[in-house]
């Protein structure tokens, strides 16, 4: 060392090493020899640092000496490594931020995205691609006010297809990039996949919409009084819940005393059900419907014009009791499962209703009808034609009563058994129901007592049908007791005139009378009564 400066000390310890391949003494000589500058790197550390002297040997003029040039690399490779430290420590923030990042030009196409292959594209593929043509078509609108945006935009919502075709949700955050002179040259932003959460939410939306729909079902069934309309309100929830057309809701009808399980848990065709409720449009023609419904039955759809409808069966206890028919405009698309769940979550309450429906009227068929004949009794007789009094008021028509008793009946009782002697009350039954309209009214209103509401009909032609009941009702004297004695009927006839009103029980003591002369007359014959008084308010005496 000939000359040097305070920190060429340094150099000291390695012009002694001339042993060291490749060391400091080495390159002196070679570029000595070679009269051309020479290089080397001396290493601080072992194990491959960076860190160290970068070393410039010059050959003087003459070559008797060289001027060795040291430059400490120390500072220069922290500050590498804090660079490369913090490179990667932002490609790792922004992998776990979002899933994508890109960059558009100021034509609006990427110009970088990473990673190469985002979104299920192949590498490198989306590199000057429109980002419009990743975008589903309704979202296309929002591409100028994201890829191309002018003023930093956060968490907008876009739908775009990926590789495959499938449909992602992406939330979009991005940035303008602007020049030294303020023009406007791209965007830069990170795109994050939320198709996941979207879908949960929208899970939990279609959750909640279906327990809505299922509670206001079943706060109708709790809250309506009137029983015929339970169903209705069922069919119009279910209908707007699942935007149907139209719905009607089925149930079984069950005839009282049916204690058959075992026929009642046996497949059921559509047909074979009675309307219980229904809303909205005018059905399709269910009758090209025939789905065999069990309690286990699947929904089950079928296309029926230019209509979509679906079926599923209704039960209480594992005993079908039901069913629920939906239609809707085939353009609007298949039925989707959230469509059948939530028709099922209401089959469970319309089950349930039909099963409570069923016992309702069988209860009250049971409350107003005679065990023995099937006939109305005394009271639901007597309600009934109150009802149909006032209606014949309004329409100023007159109606009859009949009111037929059993001639000798006390002799079968004593000689031939009870039994016969019902079997002789279901024979009058019959042939008084027979003999009459449906809109006519029938009742047992006492042991061998009967009554028949003659609807819309004068005196002749209550005369005229008394006569008809009393000439079929010949045939009951093959049932007698006693020959001498025969079985037949005397019967009375009151007729109603809306100008001379009166209760129910009092046309019905009319008749009672009339009925009571005709066996004065000699039984088997029919006898009318007189009208019935007029009746004058006090304000008219």
């Amino acid at each position: 060392m000939v000359h040097g400066n305070a920190e060429a000390g340094r150099l000291t310890p390695l012009l002694n090493d001339p042993e060291i391949p490749g060391g400091l003494p080495q390159v002196v000589r070679r570029a000595l020899d070679t009269g051309t500058p020479a290089m080397c790197f001396i290493p601080a550390l072992a194990g491959g640092s960076r860190a160290g002297l970068d070393l410039t040997v010059l050959p003087l003029n003459d070559r008797q000496g060289v001027a060795i040039l040291a430059q400490d690399t120390t500072l220069e490779t922290a500050l590498y490594g804090a660079l490369a430290d913090s490179r990667t420590r932002y490609k790792d923030f922004v992998a776990l931020a979002c899933d994508v990042a890109w960059e558009t030009g100021q034509d609006g196409r990427f110009v970088f995205v990473a990673p190469p292959d985002a979104l299920g594209y192949g590498s490198h593929a989306l590199l000057h691609t429109d980002p419009a043509d990743l975008l589903d078509p309704r979202e296309r609108r929002d591409v100028a006010a994201v890829f191309r945006t002018r003023s930093p935009v956060r968490s907008v919502e876009l739908w775009a297809r990926l590789g495959d075709g499938q449909a992602v949700c992406l939330l979009v955050s991005a940035v303008p990039l602007f020049d030294s002179a303020g023009d406007w040259i791209g965007a830069r932003g990170v795109c994050r996949d939320i198709t996941e959460q979207r879908e949960q939410d929208r899970a939990l939306r279609r959750a909640h919409h279906r327990e809505q729909v299922r509670a206001r079902v079943v706060q109708a069934f709790r809250d309506e009084l009137d029983v015929g309309n339970i169903l209705t309100v069922a069919a119009e929830a279910l209908a707007k819940g699942t935007g149907a057309r139209g719905c009607q809701i089925l149930r079984r009808d069950h005839p009282p005393g049916l204690a058959d399980k075992d026929k009642e848990s046996q497949p059921v065709a559509l047909a074979d059900l009675i309307l219980g409720g229904d809303y909205g449009e005018a059905a399709p023609p269910l009758s090209d419907l025939s789905p065999t419904l069990t309690p286990d039955t699947a929904p089950w759809e079928a296309a029926i014009g230019a209509h979509s409808v679906i079926v599923l069966g209704t039960s209480h206890h594992k005993v079908l009791n039901g069913a629920i028919v939906a239609w809707r405009r085939a353009e609007r698309g298949p039925w989707t499962e959230d469509d059948r769940r939530l028709i099922r979550d209401v089959a469970d309450q319309v089950g349930l209703a039909n099963e409570q429906i069923g016992r309702y009227e069988t209860v009250m068929t049971l409350s107003r009808t005679d065990p023995l004949t099937g006939l109305l009794n005394r009271r639901a007789f007597l309600e009934d034609i109150e009802r149909r009094q006032k209606r014949m008021e309004r329409q100023h028509e007159t109606a009859a009563l009949l009111y037929v008793d059993l001639d000798n009946f006390k002799l079968v009782n004593d000689y031939r058994g009870h039994a016969q002697g019902d079997q002789v009350l279901v024979m009058v039954a019959e042939i008084l129901d027979t003999k009459t309209r449906p809109t006519d009214l029938v009742a047992r209103i006492g042991g061998d007592e009967f009554a028949v509401w003659l609807e819309a009909i004068d005196e002749a032609g209550a005369q005229r049908k008394a006569r008809e009941v009393l000439e079929t009702s010949v045939m009951l004297s093959t049932m007698s007791a006693n020959p001498a004695h025969p079985l037949a009927l005397s019967v009375g006839i009151a007729v109603y005139d809306p100008a001379r009103p009166e209760t129910g029980e009092a046309l019905t003591h009319r008749a009672d009378a009339a009925m009571y002369a005709a066996k004065l007359m000699g039984k088997g014959q029919c006898h009318l009564a007189a009208p019935a008084p007029v009746w004058i308010s006090p304000g008219d005496a």
